[in-house]
């Protein structure tokens, strides 16, 4: 049993067409199992859900193609690194989730498949049950709210009664003007109280600042120009 968990399907190196299939089949199947796992209490979008089931093949397919040569290992790293990201900044559980399906990758490409299989189970069992515990949340949402007001409103502390009602924490972050001076832009970083209403805190705001167009999202690092 131990030998068939932790043996290499990859026989001395030489890469049959046998060892490929298997690989290539387990890797698909823990890739869809990893996405299935990480749409359980909280879910991901279609896109990364199809990322999450294909990487692992993926990466095993580069490992088998670099199998042990230097100079093509160098090559693919390049390769890699011209690679950039530009879509919305993921959340922690998606990047957990992409480096796991990366790691089985690794894993199947060596023909350790077994040790693939196992480490793909206890990983997403152990982020299951931490989301059920609501481990390190206490219910808490950090979000990031930006709001839109006036040049004639004076905004110090408009808005405070608002988030003392719907946040434990809220901090003013940055402050720019828009539409040529006539606007102020304001963004915060709250912290959501348990079972408080987005759409209840958004209203209340939306009767101070004339309407205008107010935000939540994901929490967004503010970066100071020039950098």
């Amino acid at each position: 049993m131990e030998s068939l968990l932790f043996n290499s399907v990859i026989e001395s190196g030489n890469i049959t067409a046998m060892a490929f299939m298997a690989s290539t089949l387990c890797s698909l199947a823990i890739g869809i199992y990893i996405a299935f796992m990480a749409n359980i209490k909280g879910g991901t979008s279609r896109s990364l859900s199809i990322t999450l089931a294909l990487l692992p093949a993926v990466v095993q397919l580069v490992i088998m193609l670099v199998n042990g040569n230097v100079g093509a290992g160098v090559a693919v790293a390049g390769t890699f690194s011209l690679v950039r990201f530009r879509s919305q900044p993921g959340s922690g559980q998606d990047i957990t989730n992409i480096f796991l399906a990366m790691a089985v990758g690794l894993a199947t490409g060596m023909g350790y498949i077994g040790v693939a299989l196992v480490f793909a189970v206890i990983i997403t069992l152990a982020n299951l049950a931490l989301k059920v515990m609501n481990f390190g949340g206490h219910g808490c949402d950090v979000k990031t709210v930006k709001i839109t007001v006036p040049e004639s409103l004076d905004f110090e502390g408009i808005f405070d009664d608002i988030f003392s009602r719907y946040t434990s924490n809220a901090g003013l972050m940055e402050v720019k003007t828009t539409g040529m001076g006539s606007l102020y832009k304001l963004t915060y970083n709250v912290t959501m109280r348990p079972q408080a209403s987005t759409k209840g805190m958004i209203d209340e705001m939306r009767q101070r600042n004339g309407n205008l167009e107010i935000s939540c999202t994901r929490p967004v690092a503010v970066v100071p120009e020039g950098l």
